[in-house]
């Protein structure tokens, strides 16, 4: 698989870079383009949002139609993420664009590619899945290229073979995202582990959510949190529940924005001792934790200074359950909780109703706290 190749210089101990999908249907179809108006080559270049230009290997060529003003042309491109876990990484982005006379560019869902099905996006019920961002860059390198050729628009389709089954891998089909993968991107490029694209993830769900008009949702550190809490309320729509990762602080933030009522945050032990010490960004690359902000909240009457300093000593939050049982010690877990929810709430700046549950490894219930009215 030939690599696309950016203008940029970079150290070489650096993660590389990719690009989002959005930059390779762009270059799909403005090599599409040029490929009919007979400028066939094996790259494309194009302009990325962000001041830089990008050249894409074009993975193939194709025209459809015998009649002149009737034809349309076909192009593909390999999506590189660079070292980002996309699973979109080596998926084909295939653009078909058909030039007309209607101003402007019509963008149809080809195959592998989403349709709208719920409101709360940024783009309306129906619509394909084409971010803003993307249809720009797409408007902006066809539509002069269109004019010189004496054509007012076109319609452009977006294709990405295997697109429905790569979307199993995503939060699509909760957001409404029906039929295939979203194609997005507001740089061009993509970080690698991307920080940026999973908060925004995390608040579009909300977003999405509250469009739906929900008052109440879950955030979850991950799929087995996210289990327990859907066992606990059967009754709840899936976009109720929102894996929030390690962006709790942005999941918190965007549930005010959105005016929700009431959160419930369900941790296990290490995300929850972070919370308890004020850290809302939780990834373990992250803050350390405080493990003497954690041995302040043991009860004298449940425990020795011994075991408050093996406390502050603790390595992680799965030692901490090895120290103190929590059969023996459910009050320590259940103002550990306390601590935590009114963090939490602190950083909601206390316009959330707050409940926060620890759950073990096996998914059964430790401790719950709640902070405001709930």
């Amino acid at each position: 698989m030939t690599l696309t190749q950016i203008r940029t210089s970079q150290s070489k101990t650096e993660l590389r870079k990719g690009f989002t999908t959005g930059a390779c249907a762009t270059a799909a179809s403005l090599a599409a383009l040029q490929h009919l108006f007979g400028q066939c080559s094996s790259q494309v270049e194009i302009n990325l949002p962000i001041n830089q230009s990008a050249i894409f290997s074009v993975t193939h060529y194709g025209i459809n139609g015998m009649t002149e003003g009737n034809q349309s042309a076909t192009a593909g491109v390999i999506k590189d993420a660079g070292d980002d876990p996309d699973c979109t990484h080596g998926a084909e982005i295939i653009a078909t664009v058909r030039p007309n006379q209607i101003a402007g560019i019509n963008f149809i869902a080809g195959d592998g590619v989403a349709t709208v099905t719920l409101p709360g996006l940024e783009l309306s019920v129906g619509e394909p899945a084409i971010n803003p961002v993307p249809r720009k860059m797409i408007c902006q390198h066809l539509l002069p290229l269109l004019a010189q050729f004496n054509f007012a628009g076109a319609d452009v389709t977006i294709s990405v073979p295997g697109g429905e089954e790569l979307a199993k891998q995503t939060i699509g089909q909760r957001l409404g995202l029906i039929g295939g993968v979203s194609i997005l991107g507001t740089r061009g490029t993509v970080n690698p582990y991307s920080t940026s694209a999973y908060a925004a993830s995390v608040r579009q769900s909300i977003e999405v959510g509250r469009q739906q008009g929900l008052t109440a949702l879950y955030l979850t550190t991950g799929s087995r949190t996210e289990a327990q809490a859907m066992s606990s309320a059967p009754q709840c729509q899936p976009i109720s529940f929102i894996q929030a990762g390690d962006f709790m602080g942005v999941g918190l933030r965007a549930c005010v924005r959105q005016r929700i009522q009431h959160v419930t945050v369900v941790v296990m032990i290490g995300k929850l001792c972070k919370l308890a010490c004020g850290t809302m960004m939780t990834h373990v690359t992250g803050r350390a934790i405080d493990f003497s902000i954690l041995a302040q909240l043991l009860d004298d009457t449940q425990c020795n200074q011994a075991l408050k300093n093996a406390v502050i000593q603790a390595n992680t939050g799965r030692h901490l359950l090895t120290l103190l049982p929590p059969t023996k010690h459910p009050q320590f877990y259940q103002a550990l909780c306390a601590k935590a929810a009114y963090n939490c709430a602190a950083y909601a700046h206390h316009k959330l109703a707050l409940t926060v549950r620890l759950i073990n490894f096996d998914g059964t219930v430790l401790a719950q706290a709640h902070q405001g009215d709930c």
